[in-house]
C-alpha cells in the first residue's frame, strides 16, 4: 500500500539494545491506513483552528487576552507540520514497539515514591483532566471497538497491550498529541482549545476507524469469529435491586471490590501511604479499641451507607474527627448488637477515613480560609469520606473530580475576608449551595461532583471576567496617574528653571502656576518632552513675562506693539486646548488688559515728565510715543484688537499711576496634584539589605495577601499592579476594586511588624496532603 506518511524502518536496534521484531504484514497495513486517516483528521483540526481562535479573540474580555489567542493562532501556523509529523511519528513508533519485549518478561512496576507526592502543576492538572474526559466519551461510545482492536494486536504480537497502551487507542492518540504539542508557546486555556479541537475532529468520530481497522484484520483472517458484544462489567449492576437495609442493619455480600482489597486501578499512592501510616498507628491518630477475633469487616458498601445516614442526619456537621469517628462506631456497634454477629470497620476503609480525617484536620487550620468558610467546608468531610472509601484513588490522582472542586472552591475563597454580607454575597451563596446539594443527594454515584465541578467553574469564571475587567480599568487608571505625576514633576523643573529667581506682576505668576502649567502638562504627555508643541508653550510664557516687565527701553515697548496679538491669541489657544474654565480665562484677559494699559501709561507719564524741564530735543530712546505715527504703522489686523487701541490711544492720566506690584519668585514652585487629598506622612527608610525589602520584592502580580489593619479587622486584597514610575503597589479585592496603595518602603515596613502576610495560593487538597505525609514522615523519624 502506497503511503506518503514517514516509515519508521522496522528491525532495527532500539535505544536501549534490544532488537525490534519485524511487524507482520496485517499490522503494516493497519498501521499505514490509521496514518493516512489519522493525516486527513489532523489536517481538518488545522483548518478550523484559525477560525476558533479567532472568534474567541474576538470575544475577548481584554487586549491582553485578545494577544494571547492572536499569537496562540501565528504560533500554530508555524508549527502545525513539527506537529503533524510528530504526531504521526509517535504512531508509527508505537506500532515499531509492539514486538519489542519478550513474550514472559515481566511487566515494569514503577515504585512510588512519596516524595513524588508533591503538589500538581496546574497546567499538567488541566491537560490530564482534559485527556481523562476525552478517553472516557471514547470509550463510553465505542468501547467494544477498541476493546476488538486490542484483542485482534494481542494475537499478532508478543507484547501483550491492554487499551490503554493499544497504539491506536484514544489514551495513546491524546498522549500523541500532547507530545507534539510541546513546541508550542501558548497559555493553558488555548491549549485547551486545542485540545477541544481534538477531540472534536480527530476523536469526533473515531468509531468509524476502530470498525475499518478491525474489518482489515478480520479480512487478514485474525479472529473473525470474535463477536462485538462484550461481557458486562465485574461490578455489580444489579446492586439498586438489593433490599434496602435499615440504618443499624449490615449485608453479608462480598464487597465491591473483593473483600476490601483495593483495586489495582485505583494506584499504588494510596498502598504507600497505608505502609507510612501502619508505622506510626497510635501517633498520629487515636489508636482504635482491639477487635475482636470474631469480628467481620464491614463492606465498603455498607460503610458508604451508613455515612450517608450520618450524613443526611447531622447536615450541620462542621468537621470534629473524633465526634464522627464516636457516631460511625455507635452504629456499627448497634447493628452488631442487632444481628448478633461482631462487624468493624475494614483496616483499608479506616486508613482512607484516618486520612481523610487529617487532611480536615490542616484544613482547617488553615489561616489562608476565613473562618465562615472553614465552617462550610469542613461540612464536606463526611461526602469526602465517602469519595475515598469508594475509590482509593482519590488520593493520587489529582484530576479526580471532588479533589478538582475542593480546590476550586478553597482558591476562589482565598479573597473572602468574612466581611461579606454572607447573606448577600454570590460566592458564599453558591459555595453553600453545593455543600447542601452534596449533603442531599450524595449516595454512592461520584457523578455528582462531575456536575457540581462544571457548574462552579462556570459560575466563578463569570465572576473572575467581570474582577479582570474592573481589574484592567483600575491599571490603567494608576498607570494613568502614575504618567501624569511624572508629567507634573518635569513641569515642575520646567517652571523653575525659568522663573525661580525672576520678578513679574502677582496677576501673571499666578496665571502660571494655576493655568499655563495645565497647558505644559497637556503638550508634556501628548507630544513629549523634547517636542515642538512643548517648546512654542513654553515660548509663550517667555513671552507673557517679558510683556509685563516695567524696565522696557522704547524699541522693545514699540517691539511690545507688535507682539502682544499674537501673544493673545497663543495664550487663549493653549488655555482652550486644556480645557481650562472659560470665565477664568475671561477675568484673566481683562486684567492683562488693565496691566499691559498701566504699564504704557506709566512709561508714557514717566517721559512726559522727563522732557518737561529739557531744553535740547530728547535722545531717541527718549522721545515720547507718537501714537498717531505709531497707528500709521500698525497693521489693519491689530488696529482690530481692542486691546491693542486702547494701549495706544491711551491719554496720558492728570494723576500719577502707580507702577505693578512686582513679585519675586523665590521658593521652587509646586504644582497641586488633583490625587493628593492629604499631606504624605514620612516613611521609615530601611536598609538596602533588609530582609523586608527581599519579601515585598518576591511579591508578583497576583499574589494575595491579608493586612491586619487594627486587633479586629483584617483586609484580604491581590496585589494587581506595580507601578514602576512612582514605585506603587496596587492591591484590590476580589471584586477587582482597589482598596490599598503602598510604596515599596511602606510594605517592607509592614513586613517588618508582621502585620501582612502572604497567602498561600497553592491547591488547598495538595497543600493538605504535603502536609500529612510530613506530619507521617516525621513521627516515623521520632517512632
Amino acid at each position: 500500500m502506497h503511503t506518503d506518511a514517514k516509515v519508521v524502518p522496522l528491525g532495527k536496534p532500539a535505544a536501549d539494545g534490544t532488537a525490534v521484531g519485524r511487524l507482520p504484514l496485517p499490522l503494516i497495513q493497519l498501521r499505514d491506513y490509521a496514518a493516512q486517516n489519522l493525516r486527513s483528521r489532523i489536517a481538518a483540526l488545522f483548518d478550523k483552528a484559525d477560525d476558533s481562535l479567532f472568534e474567541m479573540a474576538d470575544k475577548a474580555g481584554s487586549n491582553a487576552e485578545q494577544n494571547a489567542y492572536f499569537e496562540a493562532m501565528r504560533d500554530l501556523r508555524l508549527k502545525r507540520k513539527g506537529i503533524e509529523r510528530s504526531f504521526l511519528q509517535t504512531i508509527f513508533d508505537g506500532f515499531a514497539r509492539l514486538n519489542k519485549v519478550e513474550i514472559g518478561r515481566p511487566a515494569k512496576v514503577e515504585a512510588v515514591s512519596m516524595d513524588s507526592l508533591t503538589l500538581v502543576q496546574n497546567d499538567a492538572l488541566e491537560e490530564s483532566v482534559a485527556v481523562d474526559t476525552m478517553v472516557s466519551k471514547v470509550m463510553g461510545r465505542d468501547a467494544a471497538g477498541v476493546t476488538h482492536l486490542t484483542t485482534r494486536l494481542n494475537t499478532l504480537i508478543s507484547k501483550k497491550l491492554d487499551d490503554k497502551t493499544n497504539p491506536l487507542g484514544p489514551q495513546a492518540l491524546c498522549e500523541a498529541f500532547l507530545a507534539g504539542c510541546q513546541s508550542l508557546g501558548v497559555e493553558i486555556k488555548v491549549k485547551l482549545i486545542i485540545l477541544k479541537l481534538f477531540e472534536k475532529h480527530v476523536l469526533g468520530d473515531i468509531s468509524e476507524l476502530y470498525a475499518e481497522a478491525n474489518q482489515l484484520l478480520i479480512k487478514a483472517g485474525v479472529l473473525p469469529e470474535l463477536k462485538s458484544q462484550l461481557p458486562k462489567p465485574k461490578r455489580p449492576a444489579a446492586a439498586p435491586q438489593r433490599p434496602a437495609l435499615a440504618a443499624d442493619e449490615l449485608s453479608d455480600e462480598p464487597d465491591w471490590d473483593d473483600n476490601g482489597a483495593v483495586a489495582a486501578d485505583q494506584g499504588h499512592a494510596f498502598m504507600a501511604l497505608q505502609n507510612l501510616m501502619a508505622q506510626v498507628r497510635g501517633l498520629a491518630f487515636p489508636q482504635r479499641a482491639p477487635q475482636q477475633a470474631d469480628a467481620v469487616p464491614v463492606s465498603s458498601r455498607d460503610l458508604t451507607r451508613l455515612l450517608s445516614f450520618m450524613q443526611q442526619r447531622h447536615q450541620q456537621f462542621t468537621g470534629d474527627s473524633g465526634e464522627l469517628r464516636d457516631q460511625l462506631e455507635g452504629l456499627i456497634a448497634k447493628a452488631s448488637a442487632k444481628s448478633g454477629k461482631n462487624r468493624a470497620v475494614g483496616q483499608v476503609d479506616d486508613d482512607a477515613i484516618n486520612l481523610v480525617s487529617m487532611l480536615f484536620d490542616f484544613i482547617l487550620d488553615d489561616r489562608n480560609l476565613s473562618d465562615g468558610l472553614k465552617a462550610l467546608i469542613g461540612r464536606l468531610q463526611i461526602p469526602m469520606i465517602k469519595v475515598a472509601v469508594i475509590d482509593k484513588s482519590f488520593f493520587n490522582r489529582g484530576g479526580h473530580p471532588a479533589r478538582r472542586l475542593l480546590n476550586e472552591i478553597a482558591s476562589a475563597a482565598l479573597g473572602w475576608s468574612g466581611k461579606e454580607d454572607s447573606e448577600r454575597d454570590a460566592l458564599y451563596q453558591k459555595i453553600e449551595t453545593i455543600v447542601q446539594r452534596l449533603l442531599k443527594d450524595f449516595d454512592d454515584d461520584p457523578q455528582i461532583f462531575n456536575e457540581l465541578l462544571a457548574d462552579f467553574l462556570n459560575f466563578v469564571g463569570d465572576e473572575k471576567r467581570r474582577s479582570e475587567l474592573l481589574e484592567q480599568r483600575t491599571r490603567d487608571a494608576e498607570e494613568g496617574r502614575a504618567r501624569s505625576q511624572i508629567a507634573r514633576e518635569k513641569v515642575e523643573e520646567l517652571l523653575n528653571m525659568r522663573l525661580v529667581g525672576r520678578s513679574m506682576p502677582e496677576l501673571v505668576l499666578e496665571f502660571l502656576k494655576d493655568a499655563w502649567s495645565k497647558v505644559l502638562l497637556l503638550a508634556y504627555l501628548k507630544h513629549g518632552m523634547e517636542s515642538e508643541p512643548l517648546k512654542q508653550s513654553l515660548d509663550t510664557m517667555e513671552q507673557l513675562i517679558w510683556s509685563v516687565q516695567p524696565d522696557l527701553s522704547a524699541d522693545e515697548r514699540r517691539r511690545l506693539v507688535g507682539v502682544v496679538p499674537g501673544l493673545l491669541k497663543a495664550l487663549r489657544e493653549g488655555l482652550e486646548e486644556a480645557a481650562y474654565d472659560p470665565f477664568a480665562t475671561s477675568e484673566f484677559f481683562t486684567k492683562l488688559e488693565v496691566l499691559h494699559m498701566q504699564l504704557f501709561t506709566q512709561h508714557k507719564k514717566a517721559l512726559e515728565r522727563k522732557a518737561e524741564p529739557q531744553p535740547e530735543p530728547l535722545a531717541a530712546d527718549e522721545q515720547l510715543l507718537d501714537v498717531p505715527v505709531l497707528q500709521a504703522e500698525l497693521s489693519s489686523e491689530f488696529l482690530s484688537t481692542p486691546a491693542v487701541e486702547a494701549l495706544v490711544e491711551a491719554p496720558a492720566p492728570e494723576e500719577d499711576v502707580d507702577a505693578p506690584v512686582m513679585v519675586e519668585v523665590v521658593e521652587e514652585i509646586v504644582l497641586a496634584s488633583p490625587q493628593e487629598t492629604a499631606p504624605k506622612e514620612a516613611e521609615e527608610i530601611l536598609d538596602a539589605d533588609d530582609e523586608s525589602l527581599a519579601q515585598v520584592d518576591a511579591l508578583h502580580v497576583g499574589a494575595w495577601v491579608e493586612l491586619q489593619e487594627d486587633e479586629e479587622h483584617r483586609l484580604r486584597c491581590k496585589l494587581a499592579a506595580v507601578i514602576k514610575p512612582t514605585g506603587k503597589y496596587v492591591f484590590v479585592n476580589r471584586t477587582g476594586m482597589k482598596v490599598l496603595e503602598k510604596t515599596r518602603m511602606g510594605l517592607a515596613i509592614e513586613f517588618r511588624r508582621a502585620s501582612i502576610r502572604v497567602l498561600n495560593d497553592n491547591l488547598l487538597f495538595d497543600r493538605a496532603l504535603e502536609s500529612v505525609i510530613g506530619n507521617l514522615r516525621r513521627l516515623k523519624d521520632q517512632a
